[in-house]
């Protein structure tokens, strides 16, 4: 009788031996996945600070179906995102120092990835700030971002 109660015990410390290892690379790879997108965004914020729009921009689909939604609503591609980002920071003492903090980054398939995160833009004597939520896309082996919505706090922070 207590050899009958041993072989279910021995098949599913068998099977969970069989699925560890699966269930150990889906996280190593969602890791992994996760650390590349902190880097993209750790490169815009270092090409930001130099005052480098370009090389900001280069963490977004250069595609038309990029969707960048700001306190004016949405606005659809790489080039007007780009263009409305020239209009309001034309040189790099406007864009001031960048900052992303309170990072909240979710690996949602070998694909897609969702980031939550606050933003502070610290510029001559003033300092703005809010929230985003971007949604990555690996596409041809490289992060990039294709959806952005960032919204201010009501009142510029001192």
């Amino acid at each position: 009788m207590k050899r009958l109660k041993l072989v279910p015990m021995l098949l599913m410390l068998l099977l969970i031996s069989m699925l560890t290892p699966a269930f150990a690379q889906k996280s190593e790879a969602t890791f992994k996945d996760a650390r590349a997108v902190l880097q993209v965004m750790a490169t815009q914020q270092k090409a930001w600070n130099e005052g480098n729009l370009e090389g900001f921009m280069a963490g977004y689909w250069r595609n038309d179906s990029l969707v960048f939604i700001g306190k004016r609503g949405p606005s659809y591609g790489w080039e007007p995102v780009m263009s409305n980002y020239r209009k309001s920071y034309p040189d790099a003492a406007a864009m001031g120092k960048l900052k992303f903090e309170k990072l909240d980054v979710r690996v949602l398939s070998k694909r897609n990835a969702w980031v939550m995160g606050r933003w502070e833009l610290t510029s001559h004597d003033k300092t703005q700030g809010g929230w985003f939520t971007l949604l990555f896309e690996k596409i041809r082996g490289q992060w990039v971002i294709v959806a952005d919505h960032t919204g201010s706090d009501a009142t510029p922070a001192k």
